[in-house]
């Protein structure tokens, strides 16, 4: 029965071979069966692999379309504060939901180190979101004159 087994082979037969005389030969070609199980074996090592791929790709774009839309509330938290002067409060706070994700925003006014006569203030926006069962943050920062 073992000798019977590895001989089990996936058959296909080629009528177009001729031998020197000419005459037509059946060649049989196939796959062993310890061919097919290596086959097997591979792809059942390939396929995890491609799936995890997948996996942490789709995570990165998340991740990346969440940043844009984190970075467009910073950007629209911090305009709003200039423009209404609110940024000489010490820290502001809040939270803003946009298509159906929440962020977590702080703006947070600092004098500017690098400005000698103290006339420029350094403004930060910080917004927080969860993404994949993680936190994440980003930060903007202008130079506002007083």
């Amino acid at each position: 029965m073992v000798a019977q087994a590895s001989r089990l082979r996936l058959f296909r037969f080629d009528a177009n071979s001729r031998n020197r005389d000419g005459c037509a030969t059946r060649h049989i070609a196939g796959f062993t069966l310890a061919e097919v199980l290596a086959a097997l074996m591979f792809m059942a090592i390939v396929v995890p692999v491609a799936i995890q791929a997948l996996r942490v790709a789709s995570v990165a774009g998340e991740v990346a379309e969440r940043k844009a839309e984190a970075a467009r509330v910073a950007e629209r938290v911090l305009y709003e504060s200039i423009i209404t002067t609110n940024y000489n409060q010490s820290a502001q706070n809040g939270t803003v939901t946009e298509n159906g994700h929440e962020f977590r925003w702080t703006i947070r006014n600092e004098q500017w180190t690098a400005d000698q006569i103290n006339q420029m203030q350094q403004l930060t926006a910080e917004v927080k979101f969860n993404a994949q069962d993680r936190e994440y943050a980003v930060k903007l920062t202008t130079l506002v004159y007083q």
